[in-house]
């Protein structure tokens, strides 16, 4: 699979930063793309991506060979976001609810694209690796979890990222904010129960 934002330098070397200007017009590209598949799908028009963007096709195919890689790079970025704002010093059922409503916006895109994406061997890989760098970024919660005795000593970071992708399956856009949390709520003391020790 091809890098992506790599700039210059020798097959096989590691990437080079990105420009500012070529930065901002990737993550132009992200925003845009992420509005355009939460609106009209995978298969919108890759010009309708760059015209939203602001910019050329030909800056979308520098950065992006192709939909797919479009679609990894933002949720790429959204493990970015996780990882910056989760506190894994808060309790885990705080800390799941938290993960939930904050990337609200993300579940709903995934659960939309995985139905329209074609999904081939290196696709699949593409889409484990970023379940392991999800569990990997859960690691320090599930690791305190254990050491406070909130979380079963056979649940993992495995289970806690499987809770999370349960529950995000609940977000609707059409629900209001104090619905969304409630229901989100509602559903979190149901599966802390099968978290919890017993």
């Amino acid at each position: 699979m091809e890098t992506l934002a790599v700039t210059g330098g020798p097959a096989g070397s590691a990437p080079r930063p990105l420009r500012r200007d070529a930065q901002t017009r990737r993550e132009a590209l992200l925003k845009a793309a992420a509005e355009c598949f939460a609106r009209s799908g995978y298969l919108v028009p890759l010009e309708d991506i760059a015209e939203r963007a602001g910019v050329g096709r030909g800056t979308l195919y520098r950065n992006f060979k192709d939909r797919m890689a479009l679609a990894l790079a933002i949720f790429e970025r959204e493990l970015d976001k996780l990882d910056a704002r989760l506190d894994p010093t808060l309790p885990l059922d705080r800390a799941i609810l938290d993960l939930v409503l904050g990337g609200a916006e993300a579940s709903a895109l995934f659960t939309r694209l995985k139905t329209e994406m074609p999904f081939d061997d290196d696709n699949v890989a593409a889409f484990d690796q970023l379940g392991e760098r999800f569990m990997a970024i859960l690691q320090p919660l599930v690791e305190r979890a254990h050491a406070d005795g909130t979380l079963r000593a056979d649940a993992g970071a495995r289970e806690v990222m499987l809770a999370i992708r349960m529950m995000g399956g609940l977000i609707r856009p059409y629900r209001s904010g104090g619905d969304m949390h409630r229901e989100v709520t509602e559903a979190l003391s149901i599966v802390f129960r099968g978290l919890s020790p017993r």
